[in-house]
């Protein structure tokens, strides 16, 4: 590929509608959509992943205790 003199050149590519320069340009109003869609996957994994750590812990009752004392050992140590 040749050098180009400008950075800010489009590419042919981006001229033609093709390759990597061809994502649709998306609307103002489904912008705000996409950050609650996001927001709301991102709320069920945090609840899937809460009802996990709660599951093993019951399942594996000392390795739990031992994790435990871990994170209080590194909150004890920690300087704000």
């Amino acid at each position: 590929m040749p050098d180009r003199d400008f950075h800010n050149t489009p590419s042919p590519a981006a001229e033609r509608g093709t390759g990597r320069g061809a994502t649709p340009r998306t609307e103002r109003g489904t912008e705000p959509e996409r950050e609650d869609e996001r927001r709301r996957r991102r709320a069920q994994f945090l609840r899937d992943l809460a009802e996990a750590r709660q599951l093993r812990d019951r399942v594996q009752p000392r390795r739990a205790k031992t994790a435990r004392l871990r994170h209080a050992m590194r909150m004890r140590t920690f300087r704000w």
